[in-house]
């Protein structure tokens, strides 16, 4: 089994910058995605286009044309897999990494990543680094009451056109969740807000925010504020004042928790890097993003911890370069 120099875990923008990096300074590298290439790009909104400009999205100088102002999800969508083309990146697709350990040997510390393909099948990689850019899209912040795993209830938001004449629950206050109902009451579904905030969250897009209080004030699409789920059943869900002990049941056909999403520090404990406990920030070297296990790296959303909304694809594309510079210098430096 051959070793190379870096294993990339995800094909997001963060780990393709990692991969033209690591190809343009002659590492040997390979990339693992668990699902399609940026795959949590795939699954947001169909019909979204993003806050910002076409080249704060740009990686390994490739330009992203578009006739729009702003990129499409579709858009971007395409950029990624002619940037994955343009450059002939190593990427292994539909295979979920399960662990990642390290190992002592006669060529010194090597990394042994196991994963499992979509028929169920297992593979052991190793390589003398590994770059975790993983993202935090899987794993939704849950509310932990009954009836969250039900059919009809989802943390996901695609389209508004299946929830046309419907009564929706949407639950959150921030972005997503704004954007999500206006687009929702605009389509023709019958939507409520609910949220354990007071008000709508500050980090509200300044155009958002005025369409969404006006919405409100007027009463077309119904707020709970400083209220908190209880429970979701199949054609309801009931709530309660933060607090409070009496309930509200308030009908839906449709459920969308819309509460955020968290990188998986589980999985970075198993590999052995220290998490902090409050924020969920992995231990790490600021400037060369390795953890505390040496030649672990991390990128994009797997910096931010519970801060999600610090990472972005304008600012996570960069990681990968910086990665890749300091296992190069090493490299060299071994030679």
């Amino acid at each position: 089994m051959s070793i190379r120099d870096v294993l990339i875990v995800g094909a997001g923008p963060a780990g393709l910058a990692t991969a033209i990096a690591a190809r343009q300074l002659g590492l040997d590298y390979q990339v693992v995605e668990k699902g399609s290439i940026a795959d949590a790009i795939y699954r947001y909104p169909t019909h979204m286009s993003f806050f910002t400009t076409p080249d704060l999205l740009e990686i390994g100088g490739m330009p992203l044309v578009t006739p729009y102002e702003k990129p499409t999800r579709l858009e971007a969508l395409r950029y990624y897999r002619k940037v994955a083309e343009a450059y002939q990146l190593q990427i292994a697709l539909h295979e979920e990494i399960t662990a990642v350990t390290s190992a002592v040997t006669p060529e010194g510390t090597v990394f042994e990543v196991e994963s499992r393909g979509r028929l169920g099948q297992t593979r052991v990689r190793e390589s003398r680094a590994v770059v975790l850019a993983m993202g935090y899209f899987d794993h939704p912040n849950l509310l932990g009451v009954p009836g969250e795993d039900l059919p009809h209830v989802s943390h996901y938001y695609r389209e508004a056109h299946p929830y046309y004449r419907q009564r929706v629950v949407v639950v959150g206050g921030k972005n997503s969740a704004c954007e999500t109902a206006l687009e929702l009451y605009r389509a023709g579904a019958h939507v409520t807000l609910v949220h354990r905030g007071e008000t709508l969250g500050e980090s509200v897009k300044y155009w958002v925010r005025p369409d969404m209080e006006n919405r409100i004030r007027n009463g077309s699409i119904p707020a709970r504020f400083s209220t908190e789920v209880v429970e979701i059943r199949p054609t309801d869900v009931v709530v309660r004042q933060v607090g409070q002990m009496e309930t509200e049941t308030i009908p839906a056909e449709g459920v969308l928790l819309l509460t955020g999403y968290h990188a998986d520090a589980d999985f970075l404990r198993r590999a052995g890097v220290e998490i902090d406990p409050v924020s969920l920030v992995p231990r790490h070297d600021p400037h060369t993003f390795e953890t505390n296990v040496p030649n672990l790296f991390i990128a994009g959303g797997q910096v931010a911890g519970r801060r999600t909304g610090s990472v972005f694809i304008e600012n996570g594309r960069f990681h990968g370069e910086q990665i890749a510079r300091a296992l190069a210098a090493r490299s060299r430096g071994a030679a």
